[in-house]
């Protein structure tokens, strides 16, 4: 494969050395060891609020009043479209059963797990999407007690249009605490909720750290490092749209990585003269993160055609896949690793990230390759069960005794004895490992 890389990385998401983990595991243990005291004076150091931790039905209606009617429309219409995506897919998931030997019958069920907790950020972004994204799809999977979580502004609390977004995707209680501490309340049910059974939604590297760790005692979404996006782009394409989806993307943080990967050299180079001016156009606040993004871990790669593309993307595995090119059918039949594909330039990355259905919680780092993003299905248990006459288990049983013989599991061969003796008392069977 003989990739040119015309930019390449100086840094990439584990450069960023830090005590992450040391800290996590410290708060961790204090709020289990400490409960609700813990909690709350971890919230009192780090999201600097003292207020209602559980937020009554009169302070959400306050907070929905603050909310303007077109940004309330707005949410709904996200909603909206989130909610029959999720519910398509829900569709998708079916009980069955299916006679494996005459007389003996097995079956699958799905089971929604009883309590999600759903993080929301509100730190330097309020990710009004996040709930939208997150609540909408456990209320359709079926969870019965749904909590978002949110970072209270010091002495202010959650921002009004994240409760409101929450309330009306179906949150059955509004917790107001971020970081470690509320993701540690939810799963220890602390504040009278329920012990959560799966966390999702996005959050800091502190956040992730602690779903991490407190993974297998509760479920994840998934393991989350910083965002990134890739756009494949041929001569068809835009420069000018490339540059703004690749900037609308480093915007998200210093180290979110942005690629470019194509076969034109000269939209590669007109991409990279406009990247830094429209960079430089954004407001203070989005652009001190854009221009880390882009100097460190952006990178511009041309490739000789269209299959050496697919091939370094799906190498990629990027959470979010863009595709700029002529025969949109051929890429979505082609590509093969990613978190959500984009396909033509009449949707982009932000589409998905705020309104148009799918949803936004998606593998990071690579982890594209062997898994997909939150859906319904992360809420749901896939379980099995089995039914059969006497006549139906006489073959599995014969099998599983002579099996488990061979294997030297002695107690289990006797479970399938014991029924062969007991449902057919005059027939003699052979049930010893050899021949």
């Amino acid at each position: 494969m003989t990739r040119e890389y015309l930019k390449k990385a100086t840094l990439t998401s584990k450069s960023d050395a830090s005590d992450t983990k040391k800290i996590v595991r410290g708060i961790l243990d204090e709020i289990e060891a400490g409960g609700d005291e813990a909690a709350l004076a971890y919230a009192k150091k780090f999201d600097k609020y003292e207020g209602e931790i559980i937020l009554s039905p009169e302070a959400i209606a306050a907070a929905a009043a603050q909310v303007p009617d077109k940004l309330k429309r707005d949410i709904e219409f996200s909603h909206a479209n989130v909610k029959r995506f999720a519910e398509a897919q829900l569709g998708t998931v079916r009980d069955f059963e299916v006679e494996v030997v005459p007389g003996f019958v097995a079956g699958q069920k799905a089971i929604p797990v009883n309590a999600a907790g759903c993080y929301v950020p509100g730190g330097r972004y309020s990710h009004i999407a996040s709930a939208i994204m997150t609540v909408t799809t456990a209320k359709v999977a079926g969870c019965k007690n749904i909590v978002a979580c949110s970072p209270p502004r010091p002495e202010i609390g959650i921002a009004p249009a994240i409760i409101y977004a929450a309330h009306v995707c179906g949150a059955d209680k509004i917790l107001a605490m971020g970081g470690v501490q509320g993701v540690a309340a939810m799963t220890y049910g602390l504040f009278d909720l329920p012990k959560a059974n799966i966390l999702v939604g996005p959050g800091n590297q502190f956040v992730a750290e602690a779903k991490r760790m407190l993974f297998g005692r509760v479920g994840i979404d998934m393991i989350a490092g910083p965002t990134d996006s890739l756009v494949l782009a041929d001569e068809t394409a835009d420069p000018m749209v490339v540059a703004a989806d690749l900037v609308g993307q480093a915007e998200h943080g210093y180290n979110s990585p942005v690629w470019l990967v194509t076969d034109n050299r000269a939209l590669a180079e007109e991409v990279m003269r406009l990247v830094p001016l429209l960079i430089d156009d954004l407001p203070e606040v989005n652009r001190d993160n854009a221009t880390a993004a882009w100097r460190d871990y952006a990178e511009v790669i041309v490739c000789a055609d269209r299959e050496e593309m697919a091939a370094t993307s799906d190498d990629y595995a990027p959470e979010h896949l863009t595709v700029q090119a002529a025969d949109l059918d051929w890429w979505l039949e082609r590509l093969s690793c990613y978190g959500s594909l984009f396909l033509g330039e009449e949707t982009t990355v932000a589409f998905g990230d705020k309104a148009s259905g799918t949803n936004h919680v998606l593998p990071t780092s690579g982890a594209a390759s062997y898994t997909g993003g939150l859906s319904v299905h992360k809420y749901m248990k896939i379980v099995t069960w089995q039914r059969a006459t006497k006549e139906g288990a006489r073959p599995v049983a014969e099998a599983t005794a002579r099996i488990a013989r061979l294997e030297g599991m002695e107690g289990h061969a006797r479970t399938a004895d014991i029924r062969l003796k007991k449902y057919f008392p005059d027939e003699t069977f052979d049930l010893t490992a050899e021949g």
